[in-house]
């Protein structure tokens, strides 16, 4: 069941926002732009703003 759930998560990730196409030149930059979609995600998921 957990796993169901990571996967719909990680699924959700690739399709709205497009996790697999992050281009960053260093660690930092994969860093900060994984901590935004994140972010992102968070905010819809608890319905705090809409997509």
């Amino acid at each position: 069941q957990k796993r169901k759930v990571i996967e719909t998560v990680f699924s959700v990730l690739v399709d709205q926002y497009r996790i697999t196409e992050i281009r960053a030149n260093s660690m930092i930059g994969f860093e900060v732009a994984l901590d935004g979609i994140l972010l992102a995600y968070s905010l819809v998921t608890l319905g705090l703003v809409e997509f």
